[in-house]
């Protein structure tokens, strides 16, 4: 990761695809956020949508395979991509509940959820006005 946030900068992860490695995925999330200056609640935000569209992917049980995470720290938010490669195949297609929509239509300013090339699929998009 670059030192400087001020441009676009990226960071990698992937975990296996786990609800119980879903925590790494927060915490990456809430760490590059903190360092972007974000508040708290902005930064708790971002943990509740992370762990909602990465549940979505992997399921009470989880599969095999891994999540792909991407965070691009840019100069007027934090976007988050995650791709689900998992080692059964697609699976169904991935969808969120009436109560993970609200959930996510409060706490961040854009999401979606749908399959990709690679497998299911996740965006989302976290406003961040520099104070």
């Amino acid at each position: 990761m670059r030192e400087h946030v001020g441009k676009e900068a990226e960071v990698r992860l992937s975990i296996p695809a786990s609800p119980e490695f879903l925590r790494l995925a927060r915490l990456a999330a809430a760490g590059l956020a903190s360092r972007m200056g974000f508040t708290y609640d902005e930064v708790e935000d971002l943990r509740i949508a992370i762990d909602e569209l990465c549940f979505s992917l992997v399921g009470n049980t989880g599969r095999p395979g891994t999540i792909v995470l991407r965070y691009w720290m840019q100069d007027d938010g934090l976007a988050v991509e995650g791709v689900g490669q998992f080692d059964d195949g697609m699976g169904t297609s991935p969808a969120l509940s009436p109560l993970s929509q609200q959930i996510l239509k409060a706490v961040v300013d854009e999401h979606e959820l749908t399959i990709g090339k690679d497998g299911p699929e996740f965006r989302l998009f976290k406003k961040h006005v520099a104070g």
